[in-house]
């Protein structure tokens, strides 16, 4: 084993990188947050891989880019032989056990060609992503005129039903609804947010899940792995008190767009400036009510982050216990005329990205600030090298973290890479685009971000070091065909990596490379003189029988 005995791998849904006080937001305190920071490393160009849940998950949990694992969506099954961190670690020696959220689907179709018992051990971690599942709560239990949004039964929500919370859907109606008059008011209308959510607040939904964390780190022996994943601070945008009204409409920053990004827009990205969401956080009352509340919900975050670390300190397992604390991916707020997060600008991609190595190699980094630029994919390799493994490079595509916890500066990546398939969404058919062009991918230098749009659409460029907000769209412009050019080579560069052999190991292919070709096989010669003696003795003498005469 490493020296690193535990890891605690706790993820946010939906957390911008700049709504931290350690990243300079100029009013959210987030002391604990801040605490982590200050005792390891904070990466300030951290980018997921893409900017929506599940396929950035799966991202994270593979270490390998969406395009190679094929989850490239929310709902999108992961392949059966895909290898995950659970199953890397457990080569290792460690356990890997989740306590919330993956927003994983299993292939079901898959498990059943190969008749993998989905009761048996290897069924049911294949079918949880490779964890052992302390608690799966995937925080979305939304009920429309079709049904559930994924059928999934959530034990937040049976919970709730058994503490008292009466109806089949408190996670809806009391956790995430505030009351009005007497009426369920439910902050799925954004008007609402500003409400304080029906619930206790020791019952919302984070204090719930740390609850369930605490259980675990105090039932184990190690090592382990945790993946301490919260649905918040993801919609719907309401806090229970006294998180609802810690922040008012003083603490909202202005909305970073601009007119220009409006007129004559890229026509894909006017699908999402168009699009009811987009439309949505157009208006001020929008975001001045919605981010209040979803500030809030990070300072419940961070509180209940604050109470883990108490755990870890009065036990002596934070001196052997490696954190790190990360988001999915971003939220737009208004930004850019846009909600959500489903496109490629850096409050959608970035995310936070803090950790803190025990190891006493790492002393010399801590509480520093490194811009490297990091992938999410580097997490996997990062936790198998802190656990005493040797990253299987032929399944991973990251790279671990620890030169640079280790204050060495590495050779390293030139670009990082994001993909969105919005073959899915309504974009698709507003741009006429078949669903194998359905599909965008950012290419990002640490200056220029390039944009690209199969499709036969132009790409998008910013330059962010003239133009730090990401407002002018210089993909169109003669002047920047030589930059265009550079990052598509860097794009292409890309495209071309060799992903998909993952059953030979480099140990394995470096073995063959200068493997005798003298076992069994003889190619190349004409005649006896192009030939060791040795070799065609095998295949020379005297016929015992002649069937050309028969």
């Amino acid at each position: 084993m490493g020296d690193v005995k535990n890891i605690l791998f706790i993820m946010y849904d939906q957390l911008r990188f700049d709504y931290l006080s350690c990243a300079g937001h100029p009013h959210l305190e987030t002391p604990n947050f801040d605490r982590v920071a200050a005792k390891g490393v904070r990466f300030s160009n951290a980018y997921v891989q893409s900017p929506i849940c599940g396929s950035s998950r799966m991202c994270f949990y593979t270490g390998r880019y969406a395009q190679s694992h094929g989850a490239e969506w929310n709902g999108w099954p992961l392949r059966v032989g895909e290898k995950t961190l659970g199953d890397h670690l457990r080569d290792v020696g460690m356990d890997c056990w989740l306590i919330g959220k993956t927003h994983m689907k299993a292939d079901v179709e898959g498990m059943e060609r190969l008749g993998v018992d989905p009761d048996s051990i290897i069924g049911a971690r294949t079918a949880e992503c490779g964890f052992d599942v302390w608690v799966r709560d995937d925080g979305m239990v939304p009920v429309g005129p079709e049904g559930s949004y994924d059928g999934r039964v959530s034990p937040y929500n049976e919970w709730l039903k058994e503490k008292g919370y009466p109806g089949e859907n408190p996670w809806s109606h009391y956790a995430n609804s505030g009351i009005k008059d007497g009426q369920i008011a439910p902050a799925w209308l954004m008007e609402n947010s500003g409400m304080q959510a029906n619930i206790v607040e020791e019952d919302s939904e984070t204090p719930w899940l740390t609850d369930r964390a605490l259980d675990f780190i105090d039932g184990q022996d190690g090592p382990w792995c945790a993946h301490l994943s919260y649905i918040k601070p993801h919609w719907p945008y309401i806090a229970p008190a006294p998180y609802h009204d810690m922040y008012g409409p003083n603490h909202v920053p202005a909305p970073v767009r601009d007119e220009g990004e409006r007129e004559d827009p890229h026509p894909v990205f006017k699908t999402f400036i168009q699009g009811k969401i987009g439309k949505a956080f157009q208006r001020d009352e929008t975001r001045g009510t919605v981010i209040p509340a979803y500030m809030g919900l990070i300072k419940q975050c961070d509180d209940q982050l604050g109470r883990i670390l108490d755990r870890l300190e009065e036990t002596g397992a934070m001196e052997e216990t490696m954190i790190v604390l990360t988001s999915d991916h971003g939220d737009y707020l208004g930004d850019h005329w846009m909600g959500e997060k489903m496109f490629m600008h850096d409050c959608s991609v970035k995310v936070p990205m803090i950790v803190f190595d025990p190891r006493e190699g790492a002393d010399g980094t801590r509480g520093t600030v490194c811009d490297a630029l990091i992938e999410s994919i580097d997490i996997a390799p990062t936790f198998i090298e802190a656990a005493g493994g040797e990253p299987p490079m032929h399944w991973l595509e990251g790279r671990s973290l620890r030169p640079w916890l280790f204050g060495k500066t590495p050779d390293w990546r030139e670009v990082v890479i994001s993909e969105y398939n919005y073959a899915a969404t309504p974009a698709s058919q507003i741009v006429e685009a078949s669903n194998p062009d359905a599909r965008l991918m950012m290419v990002f230098d640490g200056r220029c971000k390039l944009i690209h749009f199969e499709g036969g659409f132009r790409p998008m460029l910013f330059d962010l070091e003239s133009d730090p907000n990401e407002f002018e769209d210089l993909g169109a412009s003669g002047d920047h065909a030589q930059v265009i050019a550079r990052m598509y080579e860097h794009l292409n560069k890309w495209g071309r990596r060799q992903s998909q052999r993952v059953t030979v190991s480099e140990e394995k292919l470096e073995a063959m490379r200068g493997r005798s070709y003298r076992r069994g096989i003889v190619l190349g010669a004409y005649d006896e003189a192009d030939i060791d003696e040795d070799q065609i003795m095998y295949y020379v003498g005297a016929a015992e029988a002649d069937y050309t005469k028969k």
